[in-house]
């Protein structure tokens, strides 16, 4: 096996970015995208959501395409919560685009930071533009 080492933060969001990500769903979310990325040999280094849209940093080997595993991980989490959130108003759903950065393994632990601070973020309005844009891509 050749050596690699591929960092990728990567941000999607709920349809029609609904605030419906609740405390509750969080783990059959997180649990479905990790199952996902061990599949595909990858490794989850870090994931935290707020009502309208999740991030997660991740290692992804170079036979696997980034957008591959978006997709995969999106199906597969909204699979999951449709399965285990019947009661919910409208299927869930994720919006089509989706924004992904590099970084390189020593500035691992900012991202794990940005991450893991999501909430705070986003109350205090200091978010980081570059690792929250995501292409709003709003198809039916």
């Amino acid at each position: 096996m050749s050596y690699w080492s591929c960092f990728y933060h990567i941000v999607w969001a709920t349809k029609y970015r609904q605030e419906i990500i609740i405390l509750g769903m969080q783990p059959t979310i997180y649990d479905a995208i990790t199952q996902k990325a061990s599949q595909l040999g990858c490794k989850v280094l870090a994931m935290n959501s707020v009502p309208d849209h999740i991030h997660v940093a991740i290692s992804i080997p170079p036979h696997i395409a980034v957008a591959k595993w978006v997709k995969d991980a999106k199906g597969l989490s909204t699979y999951a919560v449709n399965g285990n959130f019947s009661d919910l108003e409208s299927p869930f759903k994720w919006q089509e685009g989706y924004g992904v950065v590099t970084f390189g393994e020593k500035n691992f632990p900012y991202v794990e930071r940005y991450i893991a601070r999501q909430q705070e973020h986003h109350q205090t309005g200091q978010i980081v533009d570059k690792l929250e844009r995501i292409e709003e891509l709003e198809m039916d």
